[in-house]
C-alpha cells in the first residue's frame, strides 16, 4: 500500500466537500423577496458563496442593482433565520466525499474542515449530515473571532494545529482556499467540480476531479 504523505488533509466545506448551492439560493432568495428584490439562480448564488454570509448577500444586492448598507443590515436576520431552519433541505456531500474521509481515517491520516461559514450554521449542518465525527478539527470564519476569514491563512494554520499538526494539504474550490493554503505553508489542490469552475486557473499544486480519485492523487503526490 503506497503511503499517503500527509499528516493532515483539510478541507473547505461548500462547494468543495457539499454541495450547498441549492439551500443558500434558496436563503438568499427568501431574503431578497422579502424586501421586493428579484431572486437569483443557483448558479448565480455559487458566484456569490465564498467570503461568509455578508459578502455573499452584499454580492446578491448588487447583483440586483440596490445595494445599501442599510438592505444589507435588514437582510442579514432574514437569511439567517431562513437558512437556519433550512440547512439540509438539498445540501449533501459530493459523490464519493464520504468514502474518502473514511480511507483517510483507516490509513491514519487526520481529517479537519476550516470553511469561512459562521459556527451557527456549520456545527449543526454537519450534525444534520453525520459527518461531524470524521473532523479533527473544524475552523469556522467566525472561530478565531470577527473578520479572520480565508484568504488569511490564520485560519488554516489553526486547522493544522488543532488537528494534531503535521504536513498538510487543504482542499478548496475557489482563490481564498488556494492563497490561504500557500501563505500557510501548505500544498493546496483545487475541485474542479465546485462553485468556481476556472479550477486551473486558481493556482493550486493539483486538481481534483471526483473523490474517487483523491486518495491516488494523494498517494502519488506530488505527481
Amino acid at each position: 500500500m503506497t503511503r499517503i504523505p500527509f499528516d493532515v488533509v483539510g478541507f473547505d466545506l461548500d462547494g468543495t466537500l457539499i454541495d450547498s448551492s441549492a439551500d443558500l439560493a434558496a436563503g438568499v432568495n427568501h431574503a431578497l423577496t422579502s424586501i421586493g428584490l428579484p431572486s437569483h439562480s443557483v448558479e448565480e448564488v455559487k458566484g456569490f458563496v465564498g467570503k461568509g454570509v455578508k459578502i455573499m448577500l452584499e454580492r446578491a444586492l448588487r447583483a440586483s442593482g440596490d445595494y445599501s448598507e442599510a438592505r444589507l443590515d435588514a437582510l442579514r436576520p432574514i437569511f439567517a433565520d431562513y437558512y437556519a431552519a433550512h440547512l439540509t433541505v438539498h445540501s449533501r456531500p459530493y459523490p464519493g466525499a464520504v468514502a474518502a474521509l473514511e480511507t483517510l481515517a483507516a490509513r491514519g491520516t487526520r481529517v479537519a474542515l476550516c470553511t469561512n461559514k459562521s459556527e451557527q450554521f456549520t456545527l449543526p449542518l454537519l450534525d444534520q449530515l453525520g459527518l461531524t465525527g470524521h473532523f479533527s478539527a473544524i475552523v469556522c470564519g467566525d472561530t478565531l473571532g470577527p473578520g479572520v476569514l480565508k484568504p488569511d491563512p490564520a485560519p488554516v494554520r489553526a486547522m493544522v494545529e488543532r488537528a494534531g499538526g503535521g504536513r498538510a494539504v487543504f482542499i478548496g474550490d475557489t482563490s481564498h482556499d488556494v492563497e490561504a493554503a500557500h501563505a500557510a505553508g501548505l500544498a493546496s489542490i483545487a475541485v474542479r467540480f465546485g462553485f468556481v469552475d476556472a479550477a486551473d486557473q486558481l493556482g493550486a499544486d493539483a486538481i481534483l476531479d471526483g473523490y474517487p480519485h483523491l486518495v491516488p492523487l494523494l498517494e502519488r503526490w506530488p505527481g
